[in-house]
C-alpha cells in the first residue's frame, strides 16, 4: 500500500494522479455520480440534514451564507488585529466575515413548525434566500407549514415570512412572536427614541407585519409554544431575543438562535460584542449563562448562524467555549 508523506501531501495535485494509479478499483466506485453532470453549474447541493430529537424529526434547512468584507467595528470591543488573529485560528480568511443562516423545521405531533424564516426573496442567483428551495427539496410546501416561530425582529429571521409579491409566505400557518420583542418593535416611542442605526430595524418589523396582526400570536417565556417547544429567555441580542429548548421523552435541543453570532468569535471570546448586539454587556451575561448551562449539561445545541449543518456540542475552553460538530448520521 502507498505510504503518504508530508511531501506528498504538500505536493499536491501532482501527488494525486500517482497515487490514484495504485489503488485498486471496485464495481461502480469510479462511476460518475448525478452530481458530477451538474460541475461549472455554479450552484450547490440542497442544503438539508435532518435528525431526531427523540421522536421529534428536524430538519435543517439553509437559507444560504453571506461573505462580506470584515466591517470595521464588527466585533465592538476587539481590535481588528484580534478578530482576525480568532479568524485564523479557525482557519477561516483574515478580513472576511462569513455568515450562515439556518431555519429549522420540526415534525412534530402532526405538524410542521418553522422556527425563524431566513433573508426572504433575493433577485437572480443570491447566495441567500435559499429555504423557499430547501423547503421545496424536502418536500414541503409552503402552505404545509402550520406554525412558524419567530425569534426575534432581526431581518434574516423575519424577511422569509413574505412571498416576492409581499404576500404572506406560509398562508396557512399561526405566527408566534416573542411578546417583548413584538412590544419593542411595535412601539412608537421606542421607535422615536431609537438611534438612527436601528431605524431601518423598527420600519422593516414593521412593514412585514402589516396588516396581520389576527394571524400573530405573541408568546411569553418559560412556555411550550408548541408540542416539545419551549421558550426561553435570551436577551441582550435584542429586547425580547428568545432560545428554545426542544425536548421529547428524555433528549433534548438547545436552539440557541442568535445567542452568539459566529462560534469561532464568540464562543470562542464569548466577551465579545457582535455589532447587532443591542445591548452588549447583556448578550456577553446571557451568553455565558446559557453556554455554562449548555456544557454543563451536555445539550445538544443548535445555532442560526453556525456552519451548516448547525449542530453539536459546547465544552468550556481556555476561559471561553469551544464548538464540538456532532458526528454526521446517516440514518435518522
Amino acid at each position: 500500500m502507498t505510504n503518504l508523506s508530508r511531501r506528498h501531501i504538500l505536493a499536491g495535485g501532482a501527488a494525486l494522479p500517482a497515487l490514484a494509479a495504485t489503488l485498486p478499483l471496485a464495481s461502480g466506485v469510479l462511476a460518475p455520480s448525478p452530481a458530477a453532470a451538474q460541475t461549472g453549474s455554479g450552484q450547490q447541493v440542497p442544503g438539508l440534514y435532518r435528525y431526531k430529537v427523540g421522536d421529534i424529526e428536524v430538519t435543517v434547512a439553509n437559507d444560504g451564507a453571506r461573505s462580506f468584507p470584515l466591517p470595521e467595528g464588527f466585533v465592538k470591543n476587539a481590535s481588528r488585529d484580534e478578530v482576525n488573529a480568532a479568524l485564523e485560528a479557525a482557519f477561516m480568511p483574515k478580513d472576511t466575515m462569513t455568515i450562515q443562516f439556518n431555519p429549522l423545521l420540526l415534525s412534530t405531533g402532526g405538524k410542521l413548525v418553522l422556527i425563524d424564516t431566513g433573508n426572504g426573496p433575493q433577485g437572480g442567483n443570491a447566495p441567500v434566500g435559499k429555504l423557499p428551495a430547501n423547503l421545496a427539496w424536502a418536500g414541503v410546501k409552503p402552505a404545509d407549514i402550520d406554525t412558524v416561530v419567530i425569534s426575534h425582529f432581526h431581518g434574516d429571521h423575519i424577511n422569509g415570512l413574505r412571498a416576492t409579491d409581499g404576500a404572506l409566505a406560509f398562508p396557512n400557518a399561526e405566527i408566534l412572536v416573542p411578546a417583548a420583542e413584538w412590544s419593542y418593535w411595535m412601539d412608537d416611542g421606542e421607535m422615536s427614541r431609537a438611534p438612527e442605526g436601528l431605524q431601518g430595524n423598527f420600519k422593516n418589523a414593521r412593514r412585514i407585519f402589516k396588516d396581520i396582526d389576527s394571524r400573530v400570536t405573541r408568546y411569553e417565556w418559560d412556555k411550550e409554544i408548541a408540542p416539545g417547544l419551549t421558550s426561553v429567555e435570551a436577551v441582550g441580542h435584542t429586547p425580547g431575543h428568545t432560545a428554545f429548548v426542544l425536548a421529547d421523552g428524555d433528549e433534548k435541543l438547545f436552539i440557541q438562535s442568535d445567542t452568539t453570532n459566529l462560534p469561532a468569535l464568540f464562543a470562542v471570546h464569548p466577551e465579545w460584542q457582535v455589532q447587532f448586539d443591542m445591548d452588549g454587556p447583556k448578550a456577553i451575561e446571557t451568553r455565558k449563562r446559557i453556554y455554562d448551562m449548555v456544557a454543563a449539561d451536555r445539550l445538544p445545541i443548535t445555532g442560526y448562524h453556525y456552519t451548516f449543518p448547525a449542530l453539536g456540542h459546547v465544552r468550556r475552553n481556555d476561559g471561553g467555549y469551544e464548538l464540538v460538530p456532532a458526528i454526521w448520521n446517516p440514518v435518522l
